[in-house]
């Protein structure tokens, strides 16, 4: 199958999770024998902090406006699929022009959906319209549970189908690092996670002062005000995220309140971070319990005082063995790359009978 992609970003991890979700899926999928090239828009906040520029399981390519990308218009048409991906820049134009110039299955990937179909419903048409969805062949969902359905019945999606994030098991394994840290947190500013984070990791931070605390990322405000035993990481490139996990004794994952609402919403740091033996302490949303199994493969916590209590349990090590085993056996790239041939082949089964029938009259 030769596959083109046109996603937010490949090249660059910093501020976003999008390329670490892509780099796992894409590599795998190649791993399957598939032919990929990423497009991926030049923009400047990723050209200063790329940490992939050639990839050896895909082509990876850069267009500065639609015009330039226009002049891909050949391997998009001879392609067997084409995939958009959410947040990309101009995405509605990018998306009407690729559904006019494919000749074989077209499909959106919604790294973003709970957020997607929030700014649709404020009328946000940055990346993706509602006139859009039905032209693409499938709806490839970060979400599942009910929200497919919905995207299906209010906004006419041929077929939305969940397509989770994944881990690369090459890349996030346990590495022997000393430990460092007590809890950690790995992800970017963002102000609807920030009342979670400081319930759930600075104000345990305050209560334990003789426990050690990490939050690495970009995008926090300066007026934060951090307590002493918090250390900040301005950035952690992909390359240092085992090392980071392994080097916590505990990691916080925390869910983006339009994720938590739609529940079925698991990030990739969940998954990378159970893939080191991380034992992970969650905020809580349904269909976590159907990814992890809590108090067995994962911790859910409400307040500061859960927290501070799995900080004191004596069986982390057993938690973060268990989260492991089942990451690896049902969450693996390798797992998703299936998935996606998949829902790719039977998307180019339910189409081709359309195509031929239209043809012929």
């Amino acid at each position: 199958m030769k596959l083109v992609v046109l996603g937010l970003s490949l090249s660059s991890s910093w501020g976003n999770g999008h390329a670490t979700t892509y780099r796992a899926l894409l590599k795998a999928f190649a791993a399957r024998g598939h032919d990929v090239l990423f497009l991926e828009r030049d923009v400047p906040w990723y050209a200063g902090q790329r940490d992939l520029a050639d990839p050896d399981w895909c082509r990876l390519a850069f267009y500065r406006d639609l015009d330039e990308l226009a002049g891909w218009a050949g391997e998009v048409a001879r392609a067997d699929a084409v995939i958009v991906g959410s947040y990309v820049p101009d995405g509605v134009a990018v998306g009407e022009w690729v559904q006019a110039t494919a000749t074989g299955t077209t499909g959106f990937y919604d790294i973003d959906t709970p957020v997607t179909l929030a700014r649709l419903a404020r009328g946000d048409v940055e990346y993706l319209s509602p006139a859009s969805i039905p032209g693409y062949d499938v709806y490839l969902s970060f979400t599942g549970g009910p929200m497919l359905a919905r995207i299906e019945a209010e906004y006419g999606s041929p077929a939305a189908r969940a397509l989770y994030c994944s881990v690369d098991p090459a890349a996030y394994r346990p590495t022997g690092a000393a430990t460092r840290w007590d809890l950690s947190y790995l992800g970017t500013y963002s102000p609807d996670r920030q009342p979670v984070l400081e319930e759930l990791l600075i104000a345990p931070a305050r209560a334990a002062p003789d426990r050690r605390f990490v939050v690495a990322g970009p995008q926090y405000p300066a007026g934060i005000d951090w307590p002493a035993n918090v250390e900040r990481i301005e950035h952690l490139a992909p390359v240092d995220h085992a090392d980071f996990y392994s080097a916590s004794r505990w990691t916080l994952n925390v869910t983006r309140a339009d994720m938590v609402a739609a529940g079925w919403s698991p990030s990739v740091r969940l998954f990378e971070a159970a893939a080191c033996a991380c034992p992970i302490v969650s905020d809580r949303w349904d269909g976590l319990d159907e990814l992890l199994v809590p108090d067995r493969e994962i911790v859910l916590a409400d307040g500061a005082d859960d927290v501070l209590a799995a900080l004191a349990r004596d069986d982390a090590v057993a938690i973060g063995r268990a989260g492991q085993a089942r990451v690896l056996a049902r969450h693996t790239a390798a797992h998703r790359a299936a998935e996606l041939e998949g829902y790719l082949l039977d998307a180019a089964r339910r189409v081709a009978p359309l195509v031929r029938a239209g043809s012929s009259e």
